[in-house]
């Protein structure tokens, strides 16, 4: 890896948004990716992508809604980075999960604390164990990815999709809390849109790939100033 690269690591790298991440980002020489996923070993797609980046890419296991799988791909990507003297850049809490469309009144609670483990506690502990190798970095950069039903303010699906636009509006807040405390670290919420993926299904409203691009360019332009905020692919800023 060139001293000059640009470190990456990706939570949920295997499928979807963090697939594609991935793979634009290793479009570009000067980007080296750490690709984190639950099983490395059945990642079809980080392995095609691993025949061509060569070792501009690495692939460990994290699993975010279990703390000791955190710490072990923690100490894991210090070694990788440590014997080359770097930081990670861009930390991108990708990783999420949706599990059914509820209601407030409806919901199973295990479903919601389950998503809640996920989206809200596991960008919160990979945050906290990789802010030491972020710190080393020239970007120091944290993003994690949201949703706009996480907006109060936009309230885009009314009484639907409870467990999950509620995890994401407290992941929005561990956004601005993040960056309260630590105001030499750029952190940002991210919404990529509704893409077509596993999880936004095949009738969303834009290819994955054109989301990707978006949160690419985004995160590549932010600066200080932008801590603490809710943006789009455009840089535009979304209301709590």
């Amino acid at each position: 890896m060139a001293s000059q690269a640009l470190v990456w690591l990706i939570t949920g790298a295997s499928r979807g948004i963090g697939l594609e991440l991935t793979k634009q980002l290793l479009d570009a020489p000067s980007h080296f990716v750490v690709a984190a996923c639950r099983n490395p070993s059945s990642a079809s797609g980080l392995k095609a992508l691993a025949v061509t980046a060569k070792d501009r890419l690495h692939t460990v296991r994290m699993d975010v809604s279990d703390a000791s799988s955190i710490r072990s791909c923690a100490d894991e990507v210090s070694t990788i980075l440590g014997d080359r003297g770097v930081g990670v850049d861009y930390l991108i809490n990708n990783a999420g999960i949706a599990l059914r469309p509820d209601t407030a009144f409806s919901m199973n609670i295990d479903d919601l604390l389950q998503t809640f483990v996920t989206n809200v506690a596991g960008p919160a502990r990979v945050s906290q164990a990789f802010l030491p190798l972020v710190e080393k970095s020239g970007k120091k950069t944290i993003v994690n990815v949201s949703s706009l039903m996480g907006s109060i303010g936009a309230d885009v699906s009314g009484v639907s999709n409870a467990s999950y636009s509620i995890s994401k509006t407290a992941l929005n807040m561990l956004t601005y809390k993040q960056a309260k405390e630590k105001p030499a670290v750029t952190t940002i919420s991210i919404c990529p849109g509704w893409l077509q993926t596993d999880l936004g299904g095949q009738n969303a409203q834009y290819p994955v790939a054109v989301g990707v691009a978006g949160v690419i360019k985004t995160v590549q332009s932010l600066t200080l100033a932008d801590s603490g905020k809710f943006l789009n692919t455009k840089g535009e800023q979304y209301p709590w």
